[in-house]
């Protein structure tokens, strides 16, 4: 059974949802799903734009045949070919098969790779500039290099105004029937999937996706149609500026996320003693997690809408808690920068914790670590109110700076 959506006069969405995935790319969790999105043009051609993974692929491929209505599908253009957008171009080209492909070369390289043997006579290449028209409607292209792989581009339709983004601006969570952002209360429902989606695929990645913000700057733009989550045909400003933020590194809020690792209690305990004291000083904006229970991807999401970051924990056979140290690396491969951080320490012998953190913390760019440190010896003990009690001081004063 079909279900696809109009967009504009001649422009629809030919995608698909999925509940059923659990992990997307194997290791980030879908509390709600995901949609895989594809768009498909009636003009004097036919030109689909992307496909789907193959989990969906049957409502994919239902979705275009009942749109084209016995017609050809003359263009397939492929703005990203990670196997969740090019899984379903195997059954594309065998229902299809005079369809002309349209992507970047290293986009091709790539098909190639993942076993899609396509002849010079099915390709046809494009770069940044360059222009194509199928009817009505006359599309430009614009190289997006690691937004968020090196393949990518995205697509103007210069006519009706609409972005075929690819994975800029896209979001976890399927679409419940509905398509387009104002349909939602879009922050409500989406913005902490859409950082999550942000900060953990793109979030390395910010140099690319603000020189991308640049080249589309200039376009009279009324559509964004991203590979993942809604349509925005109404105030996408709002959305783009986010995307400044992200991308720059600047907080969306002050306030603090205090992460620990805690073994038998002691670091926990010192953590939930941290975030009463900064409410006692007026810093209520705090989020507090076990870093041994809280999905890393979650932890990096509002480690980036936040200013501050308190890091508590035990040291561990000598070394930093496994989850925390797995924490720190995944800040450091995300390019997170420009956080103010506090930090204690545990052990009951060898204490290291501490000077592991700052270690990890002063390979990423533009941190500021505050003092005091507290140190704890196995729990808290009458010294560590005092301790404490500084140590909120100091994040009260930068936070409310």
């Amino acid at each position: 059974m079909q279900h696809y959506r109009k967009i504009d006069d001649a422009l629809y969405w030919v995608g698909a949802n999925d509940r059923r995935l659990s992990l997307f790319e194997n290791v980030h969790p879908l509390r709600h799903g995901v949609s895989y999105n594809a768009y498909l043009l009636l003009d004097e051609k036919t030109v689909l734009f992307d496909t789907a993974d193959w989990a969906v692929g049957r409502q994919f491929i239902d979705n275009v045949t009942a749109l084209l209505d016995g017609r050809d599908l003359d263009y397939l253009v492929l703005n990203h070919v990670e196997p969740d957008h090019a899984a379903s171009l195997g059954e594309v080209l065998l229902r299809w098969p005079q369809v002309k492909l349209i992507s970047t070369a290293k986009a091709i390289q790539f098909l190639d790779q993942f076993g899609f043997r396509l002849s010079p006579e099915q390709v046809e290449t494009v770069k940044e500039g360059d222009e194509r028209s199928f009817g009505a409607h006359t599309v430009t292209f614009l190289s997006a290099p690691m937004v968020h792989w090196p393949e990518v581009m995205v697509t103007f339709d210069k006519t009706s105004g609409v972005l075929f983004s690819a994975d800029a601006f896209g979001t976890f969570r399927a679409l419940d029937g509905k398509l387009f952002a104002d349909e939602f209360d879009f922050e409500r429902d989406f913005l902490e999937e859409a950082r999550r989606y942000y900060a953990n695929i793109v979030g390395k990645f910010g140099p690319q996706v603000q020189s991308l913000l640049k080249k589309v700057s200039g376009l009279d733009i009324r559509f964004i149609c991203p590979l993942h989550g809604p349509v925005w045909r109404k105030d996408a400003g709002w959305f783009v500026d986010k995307y400044v933020r992200w991308s720059a590194y600047e907080p969306e809020e002050r306030g603090v996320v205090v992460v620990y690792a805690s073994m038998y209690g002691g670091t926990e305990q010192a953590a939930e003693a941290l975030c009463a004291k900064l409410a006692q000083r007026g810093v209520v904006n705090t989020r507090l997690y076990d870093v041994s229970t809280v999905h890393v991807s979650d932890l990096i999401s509002d480690i980036f809408k936040y200013s501050h970051l308190a890091l508590a924990s035990v040291t561990y056979n000598m070394g930093l808690f496994p989850p925390m140290h797995a924490l720190l690396e995944d800040m450091k491969a995300l390019n997170l920068q420009n956080r103010v951080c506090a930090l204690v320490e545990n052990g009951s012998w060898a204490i290291r914790s501490g000077a592991l953190m700052t270690e990890a913390l002063s390979e990423l760019k533009n941190m500021t670590l505050l003092e005091p440190k507290v140190t704890l010896t196995s729990a808290l003990a009458p010294d560590s109110d005092a301790q404490l009690d500084a140590l909120a001081d100091a994040l009260a004063a930068s936070v409310n700076q």
